[in-house]
C-alpha cells in the first residue's frame, strides 16, 4: 500500500494514526490467529497485505434507524406533491438539493455528507429486510452469511486491542419487531470471535458484575487455568469451537478492562447536552468515543421507533429532528477530531416509506425507492447520488440495491469486496456476490 502524506486528503483514510505494530500483529499470528487474517483468497489472502489494511486503523458507524424511516421527511423530499406531506424542503449546502425542513443542521453541513436516492430492494418486512440490508446479499438456503459487523470485524480488527471489534449499542434489547433478528447468528461462518459485544439496556449490567463479583486474585486465577485448559484443548483436537470459545472470552476480559469507555457519564457534560437527552443519542455519542479508543464497527440501533404506521407526520416530527442533531454534531465531531478521512459514518434503516398515507395516517413499508446517507472514509463529500420520481414512487434511472451498497462501504474502507471466503469443503461465497459494482459515484 502506498503511504499517506502528512496531510490529510479529502475522502481517503488516515495512515498517520495507525495503531497496529507489525510485530504484535504477527505475535498474534503465531497465537493461533493465521485463519482470522488469511481467510480470504488473492490479495488479501497474504497475512503482509492482511497486516497492512489492519494497520490503516479504520473505522465504521452504523446508526441503524430500525423500522425504516421515511426518505419524504428526511433526504427526499417532494414537496407540494401528494406524497410529500406537511413539512416542505429547505435549501442545502449543495446548489439545488434540498433535505427536509425537519433537518435544517444536516442542510447546513450537506456538503459534508452523501446521500444516495435511488435504493430498490427486494423484501417488504422487517426480519427479511432487516436480514437483507445486514448481510448485504440474499439468503443462500442451509448457510447463514456473516452481517457487516462481523464481516468488518474480520477485515478491519485490531489483534492487539482490548475494545470488541464489533460493539452493538442496543438501548432497546427486547418488545419490537428486530428482536427475532437479535436472537440469530451474527457472525455466520466467521464464528463467534466475530460476533458481536452488546450493550445498552440490561446488557451493560455485566460491565460492573463482572468485575466485582469475584476477588481479583481469584478471577486471575481462573482465568489462568481456563486459558490453559482451553489453549490444550484447541491445539490438540484442532477444535474451532474451543478457538472461539477462546476468542470469546479474551474479548469480554478486555472488554471489561475498557468499561470506562462504555459509560456516557464520563464523557463531558457539554458533549451530552450536545447530543441531546435521549438514548439513542447519548448512544450515539458512546460510539463516537468508542471510535476515538479504536473500536473498528460500532452500531446504534434505536428498536422499532420508526416504524410509523400510524401518526406518521407526529412522530417522525419528534424523531427526525433527533436524528439530524445527531449527525450534525457526530460529523463535525469526527472531523474536528481528524478522524472523519478515516471513519465511515452509515445512517439507514432497513427500506422507507410509502409515497401514501393509509387509513390510520402512517407510511407503510416501501423498498422500492427509498434512501440513504453515508459519508467519511473513502468518500467523497456532498455527492448526491440517484433520483425518484415526482412522487418518490420508484427510482428514475439506474437503482442500487444492498450489493451496490455492501461493495461500496468495502471499497471505502479499503476491503476488495469481491473476495472469496476460505470455506473448506462448502460451496463458494464472495463478499459481495454476483460481482456487483460499488456506487463509484460516492468514492473518492
Amino acid at each position: 500500500m502506498k503511504s499517506e502524506s502528512n496531510g490529510p486528503v479529502p475522502g481517503r483514510c488516515r495512515t498517520n494514526e495507525h495503531a497496529l505494530h507489525r510485530r504484535l500483529f504477527l505475535k498474534g499470528l503465531a497465537g493461533g490467529a493465521a485463519a482470522t487474517a488469511a481467510s480470504f483468497s488473492g490479495l488479501f489472502h497474504n497475512p503482509a497485505f492482511a497486516a497492512e489494511t489492519r494497520k490503516a486503523g479504520k473505522h465504521c458507524i452504523l446508526l441503524w434507524l430500525c423500522g425504516a424511516p421515511s426518505q419524504f421527511e428526511t433526504w427526499d423530499p417532494k414537496p407540494g406533491r401528494p406524497s410529500g406531506g406537511p413539512f416542505g424542503s429547505i435549501p442545502t449546502r449543495i446548489p439545488g438539493v434540498h433535505f427536509s425542513s425537519l433537518m435544517p443542521q444536516c442542510a447546513g453541513i450537506a456538503d459534508k455528507l452523501n446521500v444516495v436516492r435511488n435504493m430498490k430492494t427486494a423484501q417488504p418486512e422487517h426480519l427479511l429486510a432487516i436480514t437483507l440490508l445486514q448481510r448485504g446479499n440474499p439468503e443462500r438456503a442451509g448457510f447463514t452469511r456473516p452481517t457487516l459487523g462481523s464481516a468488518l470485524s474480520q477485515a478491519i480488527g485490531r489483534l492487539d486491542s482490548p475494545i470488541p471489534n464489533f460493539v452493538f449499542i442496543d438501548p432497546i434489547p427486547g418488545g419490537n419487531e428486530f428482536e427475532q433478528f437479535k436472537a440469530g447468528n451474527w457472525a455466520g461462518w466467521l464464528g463467534a470471535e466475530h460476533a458481536p459485544v452488546r450493550v445498552g439496556g440490561d446488557y451493560t449490567q455485566w460491565l460492573n458484575d463482572a468485575t466485582e463479583s469475584i476477588p481479583k486474585d481469584d478471577r486471575e486465577s481462573r482465568e489462568t487455568l481456563r486459558r490453559f485448559l482451553t489453549s490444550k484443548f484447541e491445539r490438540d483436537r484442532s477444535s474451532g469451537v474451543a478457538r472461539s470459545q477462546n476468542a470469546a472470552f479474551e474479548r469480554m476480559k478486555g472488554m471489561a478492562a475498557s468499561a470506562g469507555l462504555f459509560d456516557v457519564n464520563k464523557l463531558p457534560p457539554k458533549d451530552r447536552e450536545r447530543y441531546g437527552p435521549g438514548s439513542f443519542a447519548q448512544h450515539a455519542l458512546m460510539a463516537r468515543n468508542l471510535v476515538e479508543n479504536g473500536a473498528p464497527f460500532v452500531m446504534v440501533a434505536n428498536g422499532m421507533n420508526w416504524d410509523n404506521h400510524v401518526f406518521q407526520h407526529e412522530i417522525h416530527q419528534m424523531l427526525v429532528p433527533e436524528l439530524d442533531r445527531v449527525l450534525f454534531h457526530l460529523v463535525n465531531d469526527l472531523e474536528q477530531r481528524g478522524l472523519l478521512d478515516s471513519t465511515l459514518v452509515i445512517a439507514m434503516g432497513e427500506f422507507g416509506r410509502t409515497p401514501w398515507m393509509n387509513p390510520a395516517r402512517g407510511r407503510d413499508h416501501y423498498p422500492n425507492a427509498w434512501s440513504l446517507m453515508m459519508t467519511g472514509c473513502g468518500l467523497k463529500r456532498g455527492v448526491v447520488t440517484g433520483a425518484t420520481d415526482i412522487d418518490g414512487v420508484d427510482v428514475v434511472g439506474q437503482a442500487r440495491n444492498e450489493q451496490n451498497l455492501f461493495a461500496t462501504i468495502f471499497t471505502a474502507l479499503g476491503i476488495d469486496p469481491h473476495a472469496e471466503y476460505d470455506l473448506p469443503g462448502l460451496p463458494t461465497f464472495h463478499r459481495v456476490e454476483d460481482k456487483a459494482e460499488p456506487i463509484r459515484e460516492l468514492l473518492a
